[in-house]
């Protein structure tokens, strides 16, 4: 079964256009019209529905994309090993993210990692949405939440701590709530159908039901409306280290911590042997980030300055 024949099936997969998905390996639509037509001659099934305007998979071919990109991470995988250190990790290291951290946090890095692994190729595509590795063609994934897939693999990059935050100019207008249930006297900024916070209390969690004039279905968004004096609001210590440096922003409840935070994950397709440019870029960022990460150290050192 031939190598390239699979990479260009697996692009397929993701473009559903062979003139797109040929280009991203060098061939013409002809070339890469035949290299398919052979692959499916190969395996003796149609893996593509064809139109003038663009390709589907059949039910075969959707069966037989996990076991193609298996092939290819096993295929990738060994040359890595004959080489015993000598190559570097190459081809196109497909990764999507969540748009605010992947902004933040990991566009920051590119040029850091593409330094290190000059023989890479990134596509890296933000979405807020849970993109399918699998359909979607990505080697690896960073997801902000819990991993329900069990056909995934995932590896923690770090800690995601969540804060109640509020303005400045919106302390002094409203008052600082002393313990959650002050929040029923105040104005909270939400994410859609994320208006329950619970909090850690010497009792035991206690869980309030928040209410505000103003929500949101983005995590900058409500940021910057609490910037901007609008309500509290709970963040991701990621997202808002900075302006809690700057003091555009305060933590209040200092002493009621979030039952429960999630975790930064990298999270890739089930395979017995992990791609050597996924490896790579997992060790990276792993690194980049550091144990604590390093928004939770700046944090840290800056409040030891004041």
């Amino acid at each position: 079964m031939n190598l390239e024949h699979l990479k260009l099936f697996v692009r397929l997969a993701s473009t559903h256009n062979i003139s797109m998905a040929g280009q991203e390996l060098g061939l013409s639509p002809a070339v890469a019209s035949v290299h398919i037509n052979k692959l499916e001659e190969s395996l003796g099934v149609r893996l593509l529905h064809r139109t003038t305007r663009k390709v589907s998979l059949t039910q075969e071919g959707e069966s037989f994309l996990p076991h193609a990109l298996e092939v290819l991470a096993t295929a990738e995988a060994a040359r890595a090993a004959v080489g015993a250190g000598f190559s570097s990790p190459s081809g196109t290291l497909r990764v999507t993210a969540p748009a605010s951290f992947g902004r933040l946090h990991m566009v920051r890095a590119i040029k850091g990692f593409m330094q290190q692994y000059p023989d890479l190729t990134i596509d890296l595509r933000f979405s807020d949405t849970i993109i399918d590795l699998v359909d979607g063609g990505f080697d690896v994934a960073i997801r902000i939440a819990e991993l329900k897939d069990s056909s995934l693999i995932a590896r923690k990059l770090a800690s995601d701590r969540r804060v109640l935050c509020a303005s400045p100019a919106y302390i002094k207008e409203h008052g600082v709530p002393a313990t959650p249930e002050d929040l029923v006297n105040h104005q909270c900024i939400n994410l859609m159908n994320l208006d329950t916070w619970i909090f850690d209390t010497d009792n035991g969690p206690y869980s309030i039901k928040t209410k505000g004039c103003f929500r949101t279905d983005n995590g900058d968004a409500m940021r910057d409306a609490t910037i901007d004096g609008l309500g509290l609001s709970v963040n991701s210590i990621w997202s808002v280290y900075q302006q809690l440096i700057s003091g555009e922003l305060v933590e209040v409840l200092t002493d009621y911590p979030f039952a429960s935070n999630a975790s930064i994950w990298a999270v890739y397709p089930s395979s017995r042997l992990i791609a050597p440019k996924v490896r790579a870029f997992i060790d990276f960022f792993n690194q980049y980030y550091g144990q604590p990460a390093y928004w939770e150290t700046e944090l840290k050192a800056a409040k030891a300055n004041n």
